[in-house]
């Protein structure tokens, strides 16, 4: 342990901690930062003359940051400046470094888009959550969102993104894209995900969803009928799972007023829902905790490398807030 520095000595006397620093201290303690390292480091710089690169970790700690406070290239270099949490999060000493201007950043980026290096980060996640005994395999929660996009032509291009597409919902017209992704039925972590145009209906990605091992499906009504499906009919594990997909509210007839007996309809609905909410959790952390309800790449690649990358970490912070830390970190 070094000396403390004037900074940190005066944060040690602070009265409380900030929602921020607990945050960023918890995942720092259960991320695999030498895996993560290692994963990116055959595709990082190799260069032995001229300048030397940063260290992976130092970029990693900063790329997790931009995407956990939605920030951009320039907002998390000001941001770390600004706050010693994050300063202490990135683990730098002003006196011998600073921090990675926008531009490192912005290339560090690149390189994990062009390599789907968010894919295997959630890989390692979800490779370590089932070797924690965390998974509950036999059912997966299939569900959908859609991410608008900005739909106007004032751009370099003079047109909009032409991966996007849009789409009705209810009322609404929403252009962008869509996530699909499988929840483990028992405990709700994200084991799949898909990207899509958001005019892509959701049953078409549901069968890339599923598990070898699933023998349950649960799904809103816009999955009713993915029994009848070829890709669902002609596939020997998909053929076998039971689908309990929810009714529309319109197919239940019963008019409870006049009906003094039991709704069985309704009941067994509200059993099914119960299962199902579980997958509305990760999307809640994604949108709202970690800001991302608008992509701001063009194309699905790119986005579809970030959402990996969150997802992955909505995956730690249900881990954390479970309690199961431990068996997390030693799996």
């Amino acid at each position: 342990m070094g000396q403390l520095s004037f900074t940190e000595a005066e944060y040690s006397n602070r009265r409380r901690r900030t929602k921020r620093e607990d945050f960023l201290d918890l995942m720092d303690e259960i991320i695999p930062w030498k895996k993560w390292t290692e994963i990116i480091r055959p595709y990082y710089y190799q260069n032995t003359r001229g300048r030397r690169a940063k260290e992976i970790e130092t970029m990693l700690r900063m790329y997790l940051m931009q995407n956990w406070f939605h920030l951009s290239d320039e907002g998390v270099e000001d941001a770390i400046y600004d706050s010693y949490a994050m300063r202490k999060f990135m683990q730098l000493d002003f006196s011998k470094e600073s921090v990675p201007d926008a531009t490192t950043l912005t290339k560090f980026r690149h390189i994990l888009e062009e390599n789907h290096i968010g894919e295997k980060i959630f890989a390692d996640v979800q490779d370590r959550l089932d070797r924690g005994g965390m998974i509950m395999h036999g059912g997966t929660i299939v569900d959908a969102t859609i991410v608008s996009a900005p739909s106007s032509t004032k751009n370099r291009d003079g047109e909009r993104d032409p991966e996007m597409h849009q789409t009705k919902k209810g009322n609404q017209w929403h252009f962008g894209m869509k996530v699909h992704i499988g929840a483990d039925a028992g405990t709700g972590y994200v084991h799949t995900i898909t990207g899509s145009a958001a005019n892509v209906h959701d049953i078409e990605e549901a069968p890339k969803l599923f598990r070898e091992d699933d023998n349950v499906g649960y799904g809103d009504s816009g999955y009713l009928g993915i029994e009848k499906r070829d890709e669902v009919k002609n596939d020997p594990n998909l053929s076998m799972i039971v689908f309990r997909i929810n009714k529309r509210p319109s197919s239940i007839k019963v008019n409870e007023k006049n009906y003094n007996g039991f709704n069985w309809d309704r009941f067994i609905e509200n059993r099914k829902s119960s299962v199902r909410s579980k997958v509305e959790h990760p999307f809640l952390i994604v949108k709202r905790q970690f800001g991302y309800a608008k992509v701001v790449y063009r194309g699905i690649a790119k986005n579809l490398n970030r959402f990996h990358v969150l997802f992955a970490s909505a995956n730690l912070l249900m881990c954390i807030r479970a309690g199961r830390i431990k068996e997390f970190t030693a799996a």
